[in-house]
């Protein structure tokens, strides 16, 4: 039996006729750990264009399948899987290591799987898990928000409008503890009252210094910065991120630069901690929580039925394909995109 698949041999620009390609392909088979799911639908992440311009295929015979974002149905399980069944419907991000979900069918680990929130359409579900579970990890696992409850104190979130930093507002502003101060290049415009509406109790422009913009929140009755998540043009913010927090803060990041664009020495006389987040972390090393990741989903699905998450989808492209998918990545190489790019059925 074979496939639909939308794929690509040779990293190209977008605007190259090969760059996604239309594919029929062997149906996959899953493995001891797999769910096999039937793919509904995807949503197009910064991940994809970044992959696609970089990694080539490694035979120059099997095509790269891009996609890290998927609602489906299970329509097969290994032998090793428990806790799902054949008909289940399903939501889950995947492992970068593996064939993505820019196909009909898709081979998962059911340990980075869970049951997809039951009020969001199959389109409005497959906005979230990427972002959801990035923005759950920096807040959780890395930031361990949680943990340090004793005292009010202040959560900046850099690049807020974006799609990780929509959820850690969400997320973010369910903590009582916290004052969440969000970043726009609109604060007092259409882009600040955004941020509010998902959770910022502040707004401040990251086209300004940041450090004098906090300050002036803090003598206004803001609480100390203790936790910050840089999701964007770290190396433009770093220095002021620096002198705004308060000694023995932490810091997430996961944006790319060079080396020599942060200087982390500058942390050592406050004594801050830097936490970098990738998601795809536990599928990729196989690691001894793998499954916290599946668990974690569960957990934002049903708060996403409880009515306290709502969807980023921006826009449903069309169908799963080539031509759609070139014009959602092209899209999100543009920089000017609010929300998530969602491809639904074949």
């Amino acid at each position: 039996m074979t496939m639909k698949a939308v794929g690509y041999f040779k990293p190209l620009a977008i605007t190259e006729n090969e760059s996604l390609i239309d594919l029929q392909l062997p149906l996959p088979v899953a493995s001891a750990q797999d769910l096999l799911v039937e793919v509904s639908a995807i949503a197009v992440n910064p991940v994809d264009t970044k992959v696609r311009r970089g990694r080539a295929s490694a035979d120059g015979k099997t095509p790269v399948i891009l996609g890290w974002d998927a609602v489906g149905v299970v329509r097969a399980i290994g032998p090793q899987v428990r806790g799902f069944a054949v008909g289940d419907r399903v939501w889950y991000a995947g492992d970068i290591t593996r064939p993505g979900s820019n196909a009909q069918f898709q081979c998962v680990d059911h340990r980075i799987v869970s049951k997809a929130p039951t009020s969001l359409s199959d389109a409005e579900a497959a906005a979230l898990p990427l972002t959801a579970i990035t923005a759950w990890e920096m807040l959780f696992d890395r930031l361990e928000v949680q943990h340090h409850t004793d005292r009010p104190v202040s959560l900046l979130v850099t690049g807020a409008a974006g799609g990780v930093g929509s959820i850690l507002l969400q997320l973010a502003r369910r903590a009582a503890h916290l004052t969440v101060i969000g970043t726009s290049s609109d604060p007092d415009g259409e882009g600040g009252q955004y941020l509010r509406q998902l959770g910022a109790h502040h707004v401040i422009n990251h086209r300004e210094p940041i450090a004098p913009q906090i300050a002036k929140l803090q003598a206004a009755g803001a609480p100390p910065l203790r936790y910050v998540t840089s999701l964007t043009h770290t190396p433009e913010h770093i220095a002021g991120i620096i002198e705004a927090m308060e000694p023995q803060g932490r810091l997430a990041l996961i944006d790319d630069f060079g080396p020599s664009d942060v200087n982390v020495m500058a942390l050592k006389s406050k004594s801050l901690s830097l936490h970098w987040e990738l998601m795809f972390t536990r599928s990729m090393h196989a690691t001894h929580d793998i499954a916290a990741q599946g668990r974690l989903l569960a957990e934002v699905a049903a708060l996403v039925d409880a009515g306290q998450i709502r969807t980023t989808l921006a826009e449903v492209v069309g169908p799963i394909n080539a031509a759609n998918l070139k014009r959602a990545h092209a899209q999100q190489e543009s920089h000017r995109q609010r929300g998530k790019l969602v491809l639904q059925g074949f």
